[in-house]
């Protein structure tokens, strides 16, 4: 059974990373579900697919974070929508819907990411 009230665990992902947008439910919820262009309120860890490092969290910081989908990566404007609170949201993310190309200026140009994602309020 997945704890949503504790940090996501990830295996580290076997084969070649994906090409397009993967969107998995862990958990499915069963409250207000999220819209496109919405606002958000998340728990969330983002790993890199290659290396299995975690680049970033919520968890970590110990706060959620509440935000509208217009200004995130379009993996998540994407991947949010649907999604229902209470539930739980793994997306795999391809660098062209992340931040783009390697080269691009952000660190985390060119690389595929996974994201847990857990909706709290929508």
């Amino acid at each position: 059974m997945t704890d949503l009230n504790s940090k996501p665990e990830l295996d580290p992902p076997t084969g070649p990373a994906p090409t397009d947008l993967v969107i998995e439910d862990i958990v499915e919820g069963s409250g207000a579900e999220a819209q496109p262009g919405g606002t958000v309120t998340v728990h969330y860890l983002g790993v890199d697919y290659d290396s299995g490092e975690e680049f970033d969290s919520s968890w970590s910081r110990g706060q959620s974070i509440t935000f509208p989908l217009t200004s995130l990566i379009e993996g998540w404007k994407r991947g949010i929508p649907g999604m229902k609170v209470g539930g739980r949201r793994k997306l795999t993310v391809p660098p062209e819907l992340a931040y783009g190309p390697a080269g691009g200026g952000h660190r985390l140009s060119g690389q595929t990411l996974i994201f847990v994602i857990d909706l709290l309020n929508a």
